[in-house]
């Protein structure tokens, strides 16, 4: 057996931050029998707490979710959450989003008076993972009944060549994740292939809540005439929030799951998957790619 001998700990170099994405450690790298130190660059993962008050209550703020996340663009973020779990329909439903204490990781969101909120149904979504929204809602129902059912209106065409350019384009743009390799992207791209916002963070379902939230000026439909790519795989959750913003198109690099399919297959959405520059297959309503079939 090889032995690898390590340096004491104290001997390594600190921990410091880059900035609201990314931080670097003193690590050790191991090739065969030697090891040597460096530095790397990791993606931050803090946990966010999000509060909703409602003005004339007389009760205090009532939490409503905690989720692990990418600090940075957290108004975007709780915006798109509350947008997507059906709490807020429009951008003038949410007063203001402040930070509470001192860490940075509470934030309280103000809600106009008279918006009705049913928080015995939030309390059953309490806990979010960075890595799957569904995975902490208490059922599966809970998550399909988040936000009713609404179909896509047609008429929306894309070509096909524009999809094939769009994982380069986010890609270009993914500056901490050219560093970190660890942060997920959603991307708005117009119908024409230009890239109009695009947001990361360690959790999937958080990136997609801070671009919706980003664009939240643009309800009931934020992502209306915009295609949406994925830097993982399409799963239902992101698919539900896909269908709350209105997107017409939604591809991801990665594959889908079944019950994504079957959503998008109900909502109207166009589902592309394992999207690479010369290939992709498209899982749901193909007509809108505006190419000849034998290209699909």
């Amino acid at each position: 057996m090889r032995c690898v001998h390590w340096r004491r700990a104290a001997d390594r170099a600190p921990i410091w931050p880059m900035s609201n994405l990314a931080r670097q450690f003193a690590i050790e790298t191991v090739e065969g029998a030697a090891s040597r130190p460096r530095t790397d660059v990791i993606a931050i993962e803090e946990p966010l707490e999000i509060r909703v008050c409602l003005p004339g209550e007389k009760s205090s703020d009532q939490v409503i979710a905690v989720t692990m996340r990418t600090p940075g663009n957290d108004a975007e973020l709780v915006a798109g959450y509350l947008f997507n779990e059906g709490i807020i329909r429009a951008s003038g439903d949410l007063l203001s989003v402040r930070p509470c204490g001192n860490t940075g990781n509470v934030v309280r969101a103000a809600l106009r008076a008279g918006l009705a909120v049913d928080f015995k149904r939030i309390e059953r979504n309490f806990y979010t993972s960075s890595s799957c929204g569904v995975c902490g809602k208490t059922s599966i129902e809970a998550a399909m009944n988040a936000v009713a059912l609404a179909q896509i209106p047609f008429g929306t065409t894309v070509s096909i060549d524009i999809i094939s350019q769009l994982p380069n384009a986010m890609r270009a743009a993914q500056a901490t994740f050219a560093t970190t390799g660890g942060l997920h992207a959603a991307a708005m791209f117009s119908l024409s292939g230009e890239l109009r916002s695009l947001r990361e963070d360690v959790g999937r379902h958080n990136a997609m809540d801070k671009l919706i939230g980003a664009n939240l000026a643009d309800a009931p439909a934020p992502l209306r005439a915009a295609i949406i790519l994925l830097s993982g795989r399409a799963s239902f959750e992101l698919i539900q929030k896909a269908m709350a913003a209105g997107a017409p198109v939604v591809a991801a690099i990665g594959a889908p799951s079944s019950l994504a399919i079957e959503l998008a297959q109900q909502a109207n959405i166009t589902l592309i998957g394992f999207l690479r520059e010369r290939s992709f297959n498209v899982y749901t309503h193909a007509m809108r790619l505006a190419q000849p079939d034998a290209c699909l």
